[in-house]
Parts: structure tokens; sequence; C-alpha cells
């Protein structure tokens, strides 16, 4: 049984290896649309890209907390230490600093500017300090951010990051109109950001899972060589990218150089105005590998951009190189639904993990939990059957764990 699930698993990946998909993700017009898609499944959430101001890293040690700048916002770095909070009354920009998010790092914000993680006293994060007796983060600076009318500014202190709590405060320039906020690690478990907005002085839960995602479409903050507004296509954490210039996309090849951790590999510049044609075009003899969660490869040839009139983006994909389940296992285990979609409310599912006992969790692509299922008996190779008839048409993701190990797939439900 054994050798005939894992020969039809080859069978399957075989026939979906070199098959050349063509694709289109819209920002919408004006890219007012943030995109996250998965090379597996193709789009799995957009948001409002103006809706957010602050995003709060929910995972690394930086603590990174980035400022929407991609829709106007102009941050600065005051010299002022965080107790001199009145005294930050009036514009100053000749004695503050400008601070931008790093296009290269979900990780390095506009915030961590200055940071120190080798300082002796205590690992400094830019924004705060990291005391390592209490494990609490302390403020230690205050900003001022310029909003996108040109004439609103706003100062803001980040007090502390302690038991998971972001803990901040933002104001008028002038003092009026405090908020002290909090946002909560725990509200957004699983996720890499959450976010806070100005205007509604509360949080937004609008990114899709970690594990679901691999490219986010949006428009963002260049350096050309100056901050500039550009859009494009970011990795995800955990994601990595080469680009192979001068060679025939048909005779790239992903083993020519080392897949990098940098987000913006693929990023903005596979395009250009031409002033001459009045409209982009992309650049020739350039391929893209892309190394998704799992481990596949995936071939991205770029091949469109709509501009801000429509944000369309366009891009053929095809998988070049895909885990089996030999390598999967070895890593962290398979779980596959089979057949997929699920049409008749029962879901068969091919297990091969190195635990005998574990959880199955059935989440939604928000990453609320649908379904769980308690498995036991897991030795090799085994398949195990899940009653799915309560479950919406549609995606969902398939998470199992075990004290020892994890693994993700997916399940469609028609």
């Amino acid at each position: 049984m054994k050798h005939l699930l894992t020969l039809f698993s080859a069978v399957l990946l075989a026939s979906a290896v070199h098959a050349q998909t063509p694709v289109t993700v819209s920002t919408q017009a004006g890219n007012a649309q943030q995109v996250w898609y998965s090379l597996q499944n193709g789009e799995v959430g957009s948001a409002a890209l103006a809706e957010w101001d602050l995003a709060f890293e929910m995972t690394g040690f930086s603590s990174s907390i980035r400022v929407n700048t991609a829709k106007g916002l102009v941050v600065y770095e005051t010299p002022s230490a965080i107790g001199a909070w009145d005294a930050v009354n009036s514009v100053d920009t000749a004695n503050w600093i400008r601070v931008d998010n790093a296009d290269t790092s979900w990780s390095v914000s506009a915030l961590n500017n200055g940071n120190n993680l080798q300082d002796p006293d205590g690992f400094n994060v830019g924004w705060g300090n990291y005391n390592v007796v209490t494990h609490v983060i302390t403020g230690a600076k205050i900003y001022v951010i310029a909003l996108a009318d040109g004439t609103t500014w706003k100062k803001l202190r980040i007090n502390s990051l302690a038991n998971g709590v972001y803990s901040f405060t933002y104001a008028n320039l002038d003092g009026s109109g405090n908020f002290d906020a909090e946002l909560l690690k725990s509200d957004f478990t699983g996720k890499n950001f959450g976010y806070w907005s100005f205007s509604t002085n509360g949080t937004l839960d609008r990114e899709p899972l970690t594990a679901v995602w691999d490219l986010l479409f949006t428009k963002y903050t260049g350096f050309v060589p100056t901050p500039y507004p550009v859009s494009g296509v970011l990795q995800n954490k955990g994601v990595t990218a080469l680009q192979v210039d001068n060679v025939p996309t048909a005779d790239a090849e992903w083993t020519s150089g080392p897949l990098l951790t940098e987000m913006n590999i693929i990023g903005s510049d596979w395009k250009a105005y031409d002033f001459d044609l009045n409209q982009y075009t992309i650049a020739a003899d350039r391929t893209y590998f892309v190394k998704d969660l799992p481990g596949n490869i995936w071939k991205i040839v770029l091949t469109a951009y709509g501009g801000s009139s429509t944000g369309d983006m366009s891009f053929n994909q095809e998988l070049v190189s895909a885990v089996g389940i030999g390598e999967s296992r070895a890593q962290k285990g398979t779980l596959l639904a089979f057949p997929n979609p699920v049409t008749n409310g029962q879901a068969q599912f091919m297990v091969d993990v190195p635990e005998q006992n574990g959880t199955l969790r059935v989440l939604n692509l928000s990453g609320q939990q649908m379904m769980e299922q308690q498995w036991t008996g897991l030795n090799g190779l085994v398949t195990k059957s899940l009653d799915v008839s309560g479950l919406a048409r549609g995606m969902y993701i398939l998470r199992f764990d075990s004290p020892n190990s994890g693994t993700t797939g997916k399940l469609m439900i028609d």
C-alpha cells in the first residue's frame, strides 16, 4: 500500500512539473489593493492598502514596526528622549531624521533605525531597548509622522513590548487627540504582522496566515536611490528567490545561482516606463525562480504591467522542482487530501508523519479554526478520513500538530 501511494503521489507531482500557467494579479486602479498570493493555490487574500498606518511584527527579535509610507506617510525620528513628549510640539524637520522601511527585509523598519543588537548593556532594536533580565523592550524615542494630506502631523512613541503586548501612544503634534493604545500579539497568531489604523484608533486583522502565501503584490516604498513609491512583488518570510538575467527564459536554470532571502528579489524593476510608447515595457530575458514555503521551486516570468490605471501584473508560472513524499517526510511529514477537491462531504488523507499521535485542524483562509480532530495510530504512511459536510465550499488550510513536529496541507471543498 505504501509503495502504491508513493507512486501515486510521484505521478501527480510529475504531471504538475513543467506545466506553464498564465496568471494576472490585479492590485486595482492606483494600486489600491494589496494581494497575497500562493504559488500553489492562487490568490489567498486582499485588502485595501490605505486602511492601515502601523504594522507590528508578530515574530522576530527585531520587533519591527513598519509605517505605511506607500500611502504617503513620511516618518521622522526626533532627537528627543521618550520623556520629552510634551516638548515635541512643532515641525522641525531640519533637526529630525527621515526614516523608512527597508525594502529588503520585513524585520527592518523605519522604527528600527539606529538599532544595535550587539549593545553590551542590552539589545537596542531602534525604537527601544531590550532588557535581558525582564525580557521587556522599553521605548526610547519619539517619532513624528506626516500624514498623506500634507498638513496633518502626529507624534508617536512606542512605550513597551511586554508579555506579548505592544503599548504605544500617539497624538496630534500640538498635543491634542492624545491616544494610548495596545496591540496584542495573541490576536494575530500565525501571521507576520498585526495592523493599526489612526483613523479608527483600532487594530486590523487583514493579512492571511503566514503559512498560506508566498508573494505579496503591492505598492511600496523602494529606493532609486532615494525613497520612491513603486509597485511590484515582495516575498513572504521564508520564501527565497533568484533572478537570472541575459538568458532566454526557456533556457534559464534555477541551479545557476543561490536563492536569496531579500524580500524584493522580484521587486519592481522588472518593468520600466517607455515615454515614447506611453506604456510599460518588461525586462527582456529575465527569469525569476522562487522557492515556496513547502520547498517547491517555481519559475516566474513577468509578461505585462497595466500601470496605475489597472494595477494588473501578469506573469507565467511553472513548477520546475516539486517536493516529493520522501523529501517532505524528512523535513516535516506529509499531509495530502484526496480526491481534492472533495465533492461528497468525506475527505480522505494520506498521512506520513514521524509521530504516533497529533491534532488535525482545518482553518479557513482568515486563520479561523473550523474543525479539529485528534488522530492516533500514525505509524508510517496511513490513511485517515474526515466528515467535512458541514463546511462551505472553498479553500481550507490543513494543519497537523504533534509534540515534536507539524505539517500543513490544503483542502478544497466543491
